[in-house]
């Protein structure tokens, strides 16, 4: 359960498997299964009405420590084999899919990537993930609205990830609540299109707080939209001074030259020891 919006994290599958999950209630109270999920949950105070807002701040500590955890054996099993990890997350509808694949296309024969895909239902980002020749794994996360450090370990037993590799982990379409989650990345990656407001890195500032570095994605379109460059930019940076920007086109290849040598730098600082 998220506290900061009250999601369910039941019904989560792995490539239409059904995934062993632990489940807190606003009580305290905790059970697992490996069964299928038919049960959901409602907001966080509906399993106690009167909860203080001092226990909605300890079960949101407990979850975010437990999440560490899992997210820490995820970075040290990737560590080990020098995969360099991304979790990219935006609002619905930024382009990441596309962006994802024509990247994957253009690191054809230089770099191995493998894809989580994590989407609330279907499993059509994974199809067109696989389609450019990639290894990908879909986790539908039902009335989830965020990837998990345990739902990420999962998928990953399931997949053959090459040492000295990428792994980008496409989190669920959500601004809020991917923020507060760490799934053992090396690096948050936030897409922000030129089709929504440059607004965005004050209105959601905890995920460009989160992030390394922010896609500047469908530049190709700016000559039709009012969209601010140069006052996105400065949103992001009051927010993080340190965010690196990259503004990008996968329609036109504008910007991807400078995407990829950023990932080459971030792979071979995470290459493994021999």
């Amino acid at each position: 359960m998220c506290t900061t919006c009250g999601c369910a994290t039941g019904e989560v599958k792995i490539d239409g498997n059904d995934a062993h999950h632990e489940h807190e209630h606003a009580d305290g109270t905790r059970h697992s299964h490996d069964h299928e999920h038919r049960h959901s949950y409602a907001p966080a105070h509906s399993h106690a009405p009167g909860l203080g807002a001092k226990r909605m701040v300890q079960i949101e500590q407990d979850i975010l420590a437990k999440n560490n955890a899992y997210a820490e054996q995820n970075r040290q099993r990737l560590a080990q084999r020098g995969i360099f990890t991304l979790n990219l997350v935006s609002s619905p509808g930024s382009g990441k899919t596309t962006l994802l694949c024509k990247t994957i296309e253009l690191l054809k024969g230089r770099r191995s990537v493998t894809v989580i895909e994590g989407d609330q239902q279907t499993s059509q980002d994974a199809e067109r993930i696989r389609a450019t020749g990639a290894p990908a794994i879909q986790i539908n996360t039902g009335k989830g609205c965020h990837l998990d450090a345990h739902m990420v370990g999962h998928a990953m037993e399931k997949l053959e990830l090459p040492q000295d590799s990428l792994l980008m982990i496409e989190n669920v379409g959500n601004l809020v609540c991917p923020a507060a989650f760490d799934l053992g990345e090396a690096h948050k990656v936030v897409i922000l299109s030129v089709t929504e407001g440059e607004d965005k890195p004050i209105k959601y500032p905890d995920m460009f707080r989160a992030a390394s570095l922010m896609l500047m994605n469908k530049c190709d379109l700016l000559p039709y939209v009012s969209f601010k460059v140069d006052a996105a930019i400065a949103f992001a940076r009051r927010v993080n001074p340190g965010i690196e920007v990259i503004e990008v086109s996968a329609t036109t290849g504008q910007g991807m030259d400078t995407w990829l040598a950023w990932l080459e730098r971030g792979a071979a600082g995470a290459r493994a020891r021999p």
